[in-house]
């Protein structure tokens, strides 16, 4: 297979995400797959071996839900793409699909919970307003909570009476407490654990009846388990000695939980036994976990992957859950980690080596979104792409990223941006003088966040970066802030201390804008003209400024939101960048 072909064959191959099932039904499952070309919902019945597709849409179909009795398939309808719309449901055994709100205007979505009582509640966000709605079939929709600060629906209990939610009232969307509430909106209980230390509802244990909550503190600098009744009050701290990154979820019969720990890029599971506090490690390869959930029965299902291992998803007793068919993904390289001494510790970061060339190679530093997220060991159509057109592949887990304790994660701020770029290039230093690199060929490249951090990185680092390539990017914060959708304005006024007109000189000095004049480098940018995210105009206004001072430029403009659904946009997106790589730093 020639290099092309196997580098889009893996954006090719049929994916699908870990099944998630009725409560009440288990053998009722959904999942999203890509077989069409595009993300949509299928169910599937694990008695009968039926399975049909559920969702087709222009720009495909990003979040769905089944109810706990297994009578109904839920998915977000929104707009081209742009993450703006409502939602529709249909029987799982097929039938016309209808509205879950007609009455209910379009808004970007936080989140949906179902109720073996036919009761939703939904979250929505629009015009400067969070909202949480409850949803009867054939009723009105109800307004159970709002506030001009984000909030999203974290969980429903069973029986619908009780609703728990997440939300920033206290000033700080990425640090939430969390809040339960009856149907009336009276409140049943609060944890708020003060600046700093955010608390975020997971799900209520899967009982009928049980009011208990799981959720995650960071009372101790990192994320750990916490179930807490708040009727009574009672709240149960699981102390973990090395959390990292954490998921949890309850066993069907709420006496255990499952917890997925993210650690240094990779995953483990794990098993806790409530009654008598034991720890028990789940044995599962070494790479990553994207979700797990626990079967009845007490096996667990898992979808993995590794950045030289295809996905797969399968179960802790050794079977292959879901084959999605068609041929399989061609393998990639493996990582090799690295650990660089930075102005604020230690950082970590994975590097992916070709293996056509010889050392020091091209490199492509790409940068993660988020800010809160982090690279792992999982496998990567895009780091794969890059790997067999001859670059080094560098991914840095920067200060704001995830996994690696509240502190590490805790330290963006005020200097937004520089922080994440300081320690980038602390990397790119180490990996030249390691021989790895070429350190006339770096380019510096990533989405969303992380083509933000590029386009502040050439304009703040002009002499270190052959090129930039900037996905989706934010390129003025108060230009985005004014156009972008309300959980976006929620997490730039915690992240930046307040509004543009309140901390104005932060946003500036942490804008890409501020910086034009100063850019060497030629630069491509991939923006979505309907994007929620990273706004259409104020990409146009940064370039404009390239223009205006003469600065080496392209731009490739697509009509779907970051991220895209689509297969072979995702491929175009893919080959342009490789191209322009190539154009500027030369073939490997």
């Amino acid at each position: 297979m020639k290099a092309e072909e196997r580098w889009q064959a893996r954006f090719r191959a049929s994916r699908t995400t870990l099944p998630s099932w009725a409560r009440q039904a288990p053998n009722r499952t959904i999942y999203r797959s890509n077989a069409t070309g595009k993300w949509e919902v299928y169910a599937s019945d694990r008695v009968t071996g039926a399975t049909r597709q559920v969702t087709d849409r222009p720009k495909g179909t990003a979040f769905a839900a089944i109810d706990p009795g297994g009578q109904w398939i839920y998915w977000f309808a929104d707009t081209d793409g742009d993450e703006f719309g409502g939602w529709w449901r249909q029987r799982f055994t097929g039938g016309p699909a209808e509205p879950v709100a007609p009455d209910l205007p379009p808004g970007q979505p936080g989140g949906i919970s179902l109720s073996t009582t036919g009761v939703a509640a939904l979250s929505l966000a629009s015009e400067g307003m969070f909202r949480i709605h409850l949803v009867r079939p054939g009723e009105p929709a109800e307004t159970l909570y709002e506030h001009t600060e984000a909030a999203w629906v974290a969980d429903m209990s069973l029986d619908g009476s009780l609703v728990a939610i997440n939300h920033g009232e206290y000033g700080d969307f990425r640090h939430p407490a969390l809040r339960v509430v009856r149907q009336n909106g009276d409140t049943v209980g609060e944890l708020h654990d003060g600046p700093g230390k955010g608390v975020t509802g997971l799900s209520f244990a899967p009982v009928v009846g049980d009011r208990r909550l799981l959720a995650l503190h960071e009372r101790r600098r990192r994320h750990e388990p916490i179930v807490w009744d708040p009727a009574t009050g009672e709240q149960r701290e699981i102390w973990l000695r090395d959390s990292g990154d954490l998921a949890a979820e309850w066993y069907d019969d709420g006496r255990a939980l499952l917890i997925l720990r993210d650690d240094r890029a990779r995953s483990f599971l794990h098993r806790y036994d409530l009654a008598g506090g034991g720890l028990t490690l789940i044995d599962t390869p070494h790479g990553v976990i994207e979700e797990a959930a626990p079967r009845p029965g007490g096996h667990v299902e898992y979808a993995w992957s590794s950045a030289s291992h295809p996905p797969i998803i399968r179960s802790s007793n050794g079977q292959v859950v879901v084959n999605s068919g068609g041929p399989p993904a061609p393998p990639s390289v493996p990582v090799q980690d690295i650990d660089v001494e930075g102005a604020g510790g230690r950082i970590h970061a994975l590097v992916s080596k070709p293996e056509v060339g010889t050392a020091p190679h091209p490199a492509v530093f790409l940068l993660h979104g988020g800010p809160a997220a982090h690279d792992r060991d999982a496998f990567s159509p895009e780091v794969a792409a890059w790997v067999d057109a001859g670059f080094a592949v560098v991914r840095v887990n920067y200060r704001g990223s995830t996994g690696y304790g509240s502190a590490w994660r805790n330290a963006l701020h005020d200097e937004v941006g520089h922080i994440e770029l300081a320690d980038v290039a602390a990397v790119r230093q180490w990996v030249i003088d390691q021989g790895m690199v070429d350190p006339v060929r770096t380019v510096l490249a990533g989405a969303a966040w992380g083509g933000y951090l590029t386009l502040l990185g050439l304009g703040t680092q002009p002499g270190l970066w052959a090129c930039g390539i900037a996905a989706v990017p934010i390129a003025c914060h108060r230009t985005s802030y004014e156009d972008e959708a309300e959980s976006l304005r929620a997490y730039h006024r915690a992240l930046l201390g307040g509004s543009p007109d309140e901390q104005p000189d932060r946003y500036a000095a942490s804008s890409p804008i501020t910086y034009v004049d100063q850019i060497k480098s030629p630069v491509l940018i991939l923006a979505g003209e309907n994007d929620t995210r990273s706004p259409l105009r104020q990409i146009e206004k940064y370039v404009a400024m390239l223009a205006e001072h003469g600065r080496e430029h392209e731009v490739y403009t697509y009509d779907a939101v970051s991220g895209p659904l689509v297969v072979s946009e995702r491929i175009t997106q893919t080959a342009l960048q490789l191209d322009f790589a190539r154009k500027h730093v030369g073939s490997p």
